[in-house]
């Protein structure tokens, strides 16, 4: 996309279209003091730094947000990149915009030891200063969307970086808050940087199905048009094309090529009422045949962010599937702005409480969050709680709850009570018993059998969906765990004092704080759960309180570490055995994980290996994990592919891995009924960026319906 060029009195043209009765004095006073501020920066391809919050206030006003948010919009920047204080802003434009600049620019000035803890770390404040104010998030939407407009600027590891986090937070919380348009350019930006040649290949067929479709949908078009004038109902037909991201997770979804999908182009009716609405929905289902299992009631059942609207497809005219969205000009609205279309006009004042409904789920997850101040734990229920799909069940007495689409007996237990969830060991659905790994299906009603005796069981983490369930379940786990260690740490360490003949009252000296110190641990209670899990021996322990002993005379005999793992560092623990998963066979590149096995010594996996969450409910078994630089060494990872089955594909496969000097250690091949074919290869990589850079050419292969790790 090619970035607009906008004047201050661009922007206040666009302002007083919507708005007349703005405040355009006080933007052209943020203007010229944001312009000022930034005047000797440029941005990274050349041009004055003042054109991206000039682009940023334009996309405000796009949104039509009131000016105190679009001047924020020209002001983002002066607090972090220039010698602008908060007191100044406060002083110049009140105590409203200062506000709005402080919480943008508190999200910048923190350090982290890691990336990953910076990223979880921002997204946490970002998302507490949300909840006070969701301008917030709209002004970083804003000033995330002209960065992504303009990515093609930075370096290739940047644009990657850039566009996963967009897709993967951005885009779904977009989503969340109901903006249609803003989820919908994230998601096709992000595709388009991330995986490029794709995107291209992706954008010539829909082009091409639009040209050769056109004709066919101004037939349906007229058709429809004729209908609604004899009815006497007012209605207005437009085209519509799936967006490329949203046609490309149909492929991945459902394991399909392009040209098996038959909706990438469907017809959109808006009309005045809701009647009218299901009125034009009969009159289609008159005219041809509704596709079973194809019609969805968002209007009757609307979804979690307040969308609206009936969707059908019927077999058209020749045979072809049309799909159909129905809805009013309002609902229409919604679907598009969101939340964003709740600050039209308004200069002062906040959300009503029907639309404090868009972020409701957000105050839940922050003060689950209370209880466990972790910021990657906090990311990870971000990402858990902006689901796009959601079920709706009933409980005994009839209330409706409102859950992520796989959600299970465990998550209506804790989404109604912690306690309940702790002593939940049955449930019935419909009245009839169920399995508590259960999928709940719209219009279910629950009822949760407790016990007063029973705890919750780690398998209980293999089903849930909900973050409220898993970090409950999680904390329990932990807490029971913890207790066990303290009991077997204190066991072990009590046996190996007196071995040395030392007595117990040593583990209150100060000579044991001493040790507590040496260890980096808080507290004697952590290093005792150090022990009792085995990260730290009993013997070292020993060891640091009786230095003057040679060190063979107490030292733990300890295994060397393999060859294999040469290329491994792991912090805080010298000469101990340990391997690399071969559940998510981690490589060079990756973030890594070390989990330490009772007797095994410490098991290395990614920082995203699934089973990860399973095994590490408690951070005491956790070590930091990482790839020591340099080296020629390649280590193995495990590539899946799923094809269409025809003759030849795996030798075209073999012959693209090969062409990239990759080489294939193992490879194991099966076909499916429905004519589908799944190899899984063992290939030796050098690092994660040459095995990114051969799963898009593999996935852009003709017959590859999906590459996975």
């Amino acid at each position: 996309m090619t970035e607009e060029l906008i004047t201050i009195d661009d922007l206040i043209k666009k302002v007083l279209s919507y708005n007349p009765d703005a405040d355009v004095e006080i933007l052209r006073r943020a203007y010229y003091f944001s312009s000022e501020a930034h005047c000797s920066q440029k941005r990274i391809e050349g041009s004055p730094y003042i054109g991206h919050p000039l682009a940023v206030a334009s996309i405000l006003a796009d949104m039509k947000m009131d000016t105190a948010t679009i001047a924020v919009g020209l002001l983002h920047d002066t607090v972090e990149d220039t010698g602008t204080t908060a007191e100044d802003i406060s002083g110049l434009f009140g105590n409203d915009i200062a506000f709005l600049v402080e919480a943008l620019t508190k999200l910048s000035r923190m350090e982290f030891r890691t990336k990953e803890e910076a990223q979880a770390e921002n997204f946490r404040k970002m998302l507490l200063a949300m909840s006070e104010d969701v301008r917030v998030m709209l002004i970083k939407f804003a000033d995330r969307l002209h960065n992504m407009r303009t990515l093609q600027h930075l370096p290739e590891n940047k644009r990657q970086s850039i566009a996963s986090e967009t897709l993967d937070i951005y885009a779904p919380i977009a989503n969340r808050l109901g903006i249609g348009w803003l989820k919908i350019e994230f998601e096709d930006l992000s595709f388009k940087f991330s995986m490029p040649e794709l995107y291209k290949e992706l954008v010539r067929k829909v082009t091409k199905r639009k040209e050769e479709q056109e004709g066919y949908i101004r037939e349906v078009t007229e058709i429809i048009e004729k209908k609604l004038k004899e009815e006497g109902i007012p209605g207005e037909v437009s085209g519509r094309v799936k967006h490329y991201y949203g046609i490309y997770q149909k492929m991945q979804r459902e394991r399909i090529t392009f040209e098996q999908i038959h909706d990438v182009l469907g017809l959109r009716i808006i009309t005045d009422t809701k009647a009218n609405c299901y009125a034009i929905l009969g009159m289609i289902h008159s005219l041809w045949t509704p596709i079973p299992g194809r019609f969805k009631d968002y209007i009757g059942v609307p979804k979690s962010n307040m969308y609206q609207s009936l969707h059908t497809t019927v077999i058209g005219p020749k045979g072809e599937r049309v799909e159909f969205q129905i809805r009013t000009e309002e609902m229409h609205g919604i679907a598009e702005e969101g939340i964003a279309s709740h600050w039209r006009y308004k200069e002062k004042g906040e959300l009503a409480e029907k639309d404090g409904r868009y972020i409701s789920w957000l105050r839940e997850i922050i003060q689950a969050q209370k209880e466990v101040p972790d910021a990657k734990e906090f990311l990870e229920a971000v990402k858990g709680e902006v689901v796009p799909e959601v079920v709706y069940v009933f409980t005994p007495k009839g209330e409706i709850k409102e859950l992520p689409m796989g959600s299970t007996p465990v998550d209506f237990a804790y989404s109604v009570h912690t306690q309940v969830g702790h002593r939940c060991v049955g449930a019935k659905v419909n009245g009839r018993i169920v399995p508590l790994r259960y999928q709940l299906r719209n219009g279910d009603t629950l009822e949760i059998i407790t016990s007063p005796t029973h705890g919750p069981s780690r398998d209980w983490l293999k089903f849930v969906v909900t973050q409220r369930a898993k970090s409950r379940i999680k904390q329990w786990i932990k807490t029971e765990e913890r207790k066990q260690s303290i009991e077997l740490g204190t066991k072990l360490l009590e046996g190996e004092l007196r071995r040395h003949n030392l007595g117990p009252s040593i583990l209150k000296s100060e000579d044991m704080q001493a040790v507590v110190r040496a260890f980096s641990m808080q507290s004697f209670e952590d290093l005792l759960v150090s022990v009792g899990y085995g990260k730290v021996s009993a013997h070292q322990v020993v060891n640091k309180l009786m230095p003057e002993k040679p060190a063979e005379e107490i030292a733990p005999k300890i295994a060397k570490p393999s060859k294999e793992q040469k290329g491994i560092s792991i912090k805080g623990i010298d000469n101990v055995l340990y391997h690399t998963a071969e559940c998510c066979f981690p490589i060079p590149g990756d973030n890594l994980v070390g989990f330490v096995t009772r007797g095994k010594g410490v098991t290395i996996h990614r920082g995203d290996c699934k089973n990860l969450e399973r095994l590490a409910v408690d951070d005491a078994r956790l070590v930091d994990v990482e790839w020591k630089p340099g080296g020629e060494t390649t280590s193995p990872a495990r590539l899946v592919v799923e094809t269409v089955d025809k003759p030849g594909i795996l030798a075209n496969l073999s012959a693209l891995i090969s062409s990239v000097n990759v080489n294939i250690s193992h490879l194991e091949a099966s076909s499916t009924q429905d004519k589908k074919a799944h190899i899984v290869f063992v290939l030796e990589v050098k690092d994660r960026g040459q095995l990114t850079n051969l799963t898009q050419k593999i996935a852009q292969m003709e017959g590859v319906l999906r590459v996975k790790r």
